[in-house]
């Protein structure tokens, strides 16, 4: 059996060459190309997708908070900002109708949405009959622009197509309009009087009616 003795030189010179060898493998493994379509991204291309990712979320955000803004641009109509007046009498077959005209005072559009309230009042403020009960179906809601004009429509009848007496005629209208809390009076030129116990309001509509 025969030995191999190395002497100090022929260490470094084993070492050397194995060194060598693990290079060559490292730069071999390198070398070996990147299948295709999966070429791997660049650290420009990871930021560009990270900073794009940043803007389409801003974007997101900004539409978010344009929707929201554009929605308080047309919130609901409040009776400070309103005017009120009652149209002309429109009688036809037994009916007597009036347009109940919400004028928007301000700076803005905003929302009229459903069927007011409304009572009569005489010229001393007390209430006459009773409430004007809902006719027909709840609508749309309706825009109403600066300046711009929505309405809803009161009806009665007659005298003498019931049985049931007139209520006292009216000097005022007072009403609520849709969602609001705040009262709002109109003054009636020729008066407003009720009969056969018929005193229906339709829901808001655009424009300032007949």
């Amino acid at each position: 059996m025969s030995h191999i003795t190395l002497t100090s030189r022929g260490k470094v010179v084993v070492a050397t060459m194995a060194a060598v060898a693990a290079m060559g493998v490292t730069a071999c493994q390198g070398n070996e190309p990147e299948p295709e379509g999966k070429a791997p991204a660049s650290a420009a291309s990871r930021n560009g997708d990270a900073a794009k990712g940043s803007a389409t979320g801003a974007a997101a955000a900004g539409e978010e908070i344009g929707s929201k803004a554009g929605s308080a641009g047309g919130g609901r109509c409040e009776s400070s900002s309103m005017s009120l007046r009652v149209g002309n009498a429109d009688i036809g077959a037994g009916n007597i109708r009036y347009a109940l005209v919400f004028t928007n005072k301000g700076r803005s559009a905003c929302t009229l949405n459903g069927f007011p309230g409304v009572s009569l009042l005489a010229r001393d403020g007390q209430t006459i009959g009773k409430a004007a009960v809902r006719e027909g179906a709840q609508g749309k809601p309706v825009t109403v622009a600066a300046g711009g004009s929505a309405h809803a429509v009161l009806h009665t009848i007659n005298d003498g197509l019931s049985d049931k007496p007139c209520w006292k005629s009216a000097s005022l209208v007072k009403a609520y309009p849709p969602g609001s809390k705040e009262a709002m009076t109109a003054r009636v030129a020729s008066g407003l009087r009720v009969c056969g116990d018929e005193f229906t309001v339709t829901a808001v509509a655009a424009g300032a009616g007949a």
